[in-house]
């Protein structure tokens, strides 16, 4: 008898961190329904087997047609990653300098945006009887990031939702675990990157003295979604070159 099949639903799976995470789940047998506000992009990362869809992830009635859309399609969820993210724009700094709109719109995709999809996904998982949530939070969370005061507590909550999931379903057989990068170079990280002294002061402060690429975070979340380690959850693992080990 052949296995089941595994299905992901990565957000943001259309670019960087999300893109890689499609690729590195795809090559470990998983079947993806991937959302993305590019349509375009969340095909191609889907891939022949899988679905692309469109879907705001701070919208609830673009998630629950999208969720409703892959559980009719394909028929179960084995674990979601809950990608999408914003860092903001160079608006959003210190507290006091922040316009409203702009701590609205961070937590909008980074908070409510892991509040919505979850919440469509795990009565599907609880049908099922398993399922694993992993969310993508960041160093962040764990310590603050300079003058990104909407962003750094939008990973802190990001992290604590994690562990909220972890404790509140476990009993249901759902895991929740959550994976904490530090600096990767991807689309949105790209413009500093380009700036010859904003990348050199981003890599003396990496013991490894370098930024991570997007595959390396996504090997990390494959780590985690190994159906081997059934009795970790609430975690949090740190990718960071060493940074936060300063």
């Amino acid at each position: 008898m052949s296995e089941p099949q595994r299905v992901a639903v990565v957000t943001g799976g259309g670019s960087g961190i999300g893109a890689a995470t499609c690729g590195r789940l795809a090559a470990d047998g998983y079947t993806l329904a991937v959302l993305d506000l590019d349509l375009d992009a969340a095909k191609a990362a889907a891939g022949p087997e899988g679905i692309g869809l469109a879907a705001d992830v701070a919208d609830a009635e673009s998630m629950r047609e999208a969720i409703n859309t892959v559980v009719r399609t394909i028929g179960r969820i084995d674990l979601l990653v809950n990608n999408a993210g914003i860092t903001g724009s160079q608006a959003a700094g210190r507290c006091h300098e922040t316009p409203i709109e702009e701590w609205d719109r961070v937590h909008a995709v980074n908070v409510r945006g892991l509040f919505l999809c979850s919440r469509v996904v795990l009565p599907v998982m609880l049908a099922q009887g398993s399922g694993h949530v992993i969310t993508v939070a960041s160093v962040a969370g764990q310590v603050a990031f300079p003058a990104r005061c909407a962003y750094t507590a939008s990973k802190g909550a990001a992290l604590l939702f994690a562990k909220s999931l972890a404790v509140d379903y476990a009993t249901d057989g759902i895991r929740s675990n959550a994976v904490c990068p530090g600096f990767v170079q991807t689309p949105m990280t790209q413009w500093r990157l380009d700036v010859p002294e904003l990348r050199s002061r981003v890599e003396e402060n990496i013991p490894m003295r370098r930024v991570a690429q997007p595959t390396e975070i996504a090997d990390a979340i494959g780590l985690l979604a190994d159906e081997r380690l059934s009795y970790l959850t609430g975690h949090a693992l740190t990718v960071d070159g060493g940074w936060t080990a300063l």
